[in-house]
């Protein structure tokens, strides 16, 4: 089955009230970027050296599919 949900690029990063990162995408919604090993395995959100690579990256936006409006 092909993921038909459009690709958005990473703009940014900020925490949310529990501690974990979300990335900012360029349509405006967001999506967790958690690190829970073993389920999800991000080492590379945990320090800005790691982040700043995958800025630029796409993500398939569930939110857009959708079509909610920007968080």
């Amino acid at each position: 089955m092909t993921d038909v949900r459009p690709q958005r690029c990473i703009t940014g990063y900020h925490l949310d009230a529990e501690g974990q990162w979300v990335a900012e995408l360029e349509c405006g919604h967001t999506q967790h970027m958690r690190h829970e090993p073993p389920w999800q395995v991000r080492e590379w959100t945990q320090t800005a050296a790691g982040r700043a690579p995958h800025l630029g990256t796409s993500l398939a936006c569930a939110a857009c599919a959708a079509g909610t409006g920007p968080s």
